[in-house]
């Protein structure tokens, strides 16, 4: 039955606004609430597992509504992986700040893995580290397409450590072949994300001395 043009239009029947529906306070605030999903994520991924964290979790971490992830993340898999590309992304840009400062090039090449070294630790056990950690021990779980990717960023970064190592094998004081040598000291330092409690007294300091004199031959 048709409404009588004469009546009012009851709640039933008025006029909808035109457009698309308003936004949510998720919506407007996008940028910091993706920033606060990556954050949340990433805290839950490196505590409990990819595989063991829902999005309900992370929705929950980050004090959003549990659809509210979707929003910004196709899924939890595409989440995943915007958590570690933002990770080597922000190492990337610590480590080029590391090797750009002033005076960095005029240090003896043993300063200048100093210098490598306790700005790797600090992406791995600093404030707000729990980004690469992730990637770290999570890359199973991404699509091949994501690891291809992931694999040009860690290979930028790695790059950076290429000059000083050439430096320090050409002095005698890296005696071992510089390929190996950036893999296996890499691999040393990631391992201490496994291990390191900052409560047992050790400081990130202490952890660049004795990696230092771990890999370095004294001159």
């Amino acid at each position: 039955m048709k409404p009588d043009p004469a009546q009012p239009a009851t709640e039933s029947t008025a006029k909808r606004p035109r457009g698309r529906p308003r936004k949510t306070v998720d919506e407007r605030d996008g940028g910091n609430r993706r920033q606060a999903l990556l954050t949340a994520a990433a805290h839950l991924f490196r505590r409990k597992g990819f595989d063991a964290t829902t999005t309900r979790d992370i929705a929950a971490a980050a004090d959003m509504q549990s659809g509210s992830p979707f929003y910004h993340f196709k899924s939890k898999d595409a989440l995943l992986y915007a958590v570690m590309e933002e990770g080597m992304h922000s190492a990337l840009a610590r480590q080029r700040a590391a090797v750009q400062q002033p005076g960095h090039a005029r240090l003896a090449p043993a300063e200048q893995l100093r210098t490598l070294v306790a700005a790797h630790f600090e992406v791995l056990l600093g404030p707000g580290s729990d980004f690469v950690p992730v990637m770290l021990y999570e890359s199973r779980s991404l699509q091949p397409r994501q690891r291809k990717s992931l694999a040009k960023l860690i290979a930028e970064y790695e790059s950076l450590w290429m000059p000083v190592l050439n430096a320090l094998h050409a002095s005698g004081q890296l005696r071992a072949p510089v390929g190996l040598a950036r893999l296996l000291i890499l691999g040393a330092l990631n391992w201490s994300v496994q291990w390191f409690d900052p409560k047992k007294g050790a400081s990130l300091q202490d952890l660049t001395d004795a990696a230092m004199a771990l890999f370095l031959k004294e001159s």
